[in-house]
């Protein structure tokens, strides 16, 4: 097959090959996916590079846990009527060696999520890391049905999945942005009210829009914003933080303790298996009755995998796919 791997970390375009690989078999309880695009993640970057010191997990990787294809062969186990079954793929490089930068990937089978026919390859590629994070941050501490959930980075993959699934759960939902000048690009049918971080007082503008403050935050700067949360956090709050912007983030404890804030951490390559069945049947659903979209900045052919992860790591404003030729 032809494959995308590294052997060591290091720059994409010094690290990463593209060439021939053996075909992978599945064994038992597992199915083989015939991969037509493949989801760049920053977390995918992050093992390439050795973020926070990391090493190789393998002596070789085949990067991308996300992906879109066609169940082509299944392990000892399997039904046989999945073989043809258009599906979306997640945790593919999670703890495992080979992902799915390659015309054929192997996963356990509930990592292969059946595909509704009318839903394209290029939203099933993008459902995994970025929305099994989502749906853990708005619902992981229930229901949303007429809660008032607070997004922080709307405009990043993350952050537009997460308000987007709020909305489809029934909630209110308010967002921030970086700029004023990025207000215009949130969508006013998933997002009630949009501000602007770099506006005079966008904690007064937040509790306008929710006097009482808000139930859940989606957190993707716990360092930058968690003065702002516990300024507009409602009473036995929850927030949700995924990401950081310092290795070791202050927060103010004591107006949190008394406001009774719940501080959520999620890393989603350790999520409950449970949790992220439970992702996968609503992101599906969602995604089925046309409740999620996902904004793609670029397609990029599996042989420019490295111009794809050089994108990712700079920052690309929409998903980045790399496509696999048949």
């Amino acid at each position: 097959m032809l494959a995308s791997w590294y052997d060591a970390q290091g720059p994409a375009a010094e690290v990463l090959r593209v060439g021939e690989l053996p075909d992978p078999e599945p064994g038992p309880g597992e199915v083989r996916v015939r991969v037509t695009v493949s989801g760049v993640n920053p977390g995918d970057t992050k093992k390439r590079r050795g973020w926070l010191g990391s090493s190789m997990p393998f002596p070789r990787v085949i990067p991308h846990s996300d992906a879109a294809g066609v169940v082509d062969a299944v392990g000892a186990g399997v039904s046989a009527r999945r073989v043809g079954q258009r599906v979306w793929v997640h945790g593919a490089q999670s703890y495992r060696a080979f992902g799915t930068a390659a015309q054929y990937t192997v996963v356990p089978e509930e990592l292969a999520v059946p595909l509704p026919d009318h839903l394209g390859d290029e939203l099933g590629a993008s459902l995994g890391i970025p929305g099994i994070t989502a749906h853990r941050a708005v619902f992981a501490d229930g229901p949303v049905d007429g809660r008032i959930v607070l997004v922080h980075g709307v405009l990043g993959g993350v952050g537009s999945l997460a308000a987007q699934l709020a909305r489809w759960g029934g909630a209110t939902v308010v967002a921030t942005v970086r700029r004023r000048a990025d207000l215009e690009r949130v969508d006013p049918d998933v997002v009630a009210h949009a501000v602007a971080l770099d506006s005079p007082d966008p904690a007064a503008t937040i509790r306008a829009y929710a006097p009482g403050g808000v139930h859940r935050i989606v957190e993707v700067s716990l360092s930058d914003n968690a003065d702002l949360d516990n300024a507009v956090a409602a009473n036995e709050a929850v927030v949700a933080a995924y990401a950081t912007g310092a290795d070791r983030t202050g927060i103010p404890f004591w107006p949190l303790l008394f406001n009774n804030v719940t501080l959520r951490l999620i890393g989603s390559d350790d999520f409950p298996a449970e949790a992220k069945r439970q992702a996968a049947r609503d992101l599906t659903a969602a995604a089925a009755v046309g409740a999620l979209r996902v904004a793609v900045a670029e397609l990029v052919p599996l042989e420019e995998i490295a111009k794809a992860h050089d994108r990712v790591d700079a920052g690309s404003r929409g998903r980045v796919l790399v496509t696999i030729p048949g």
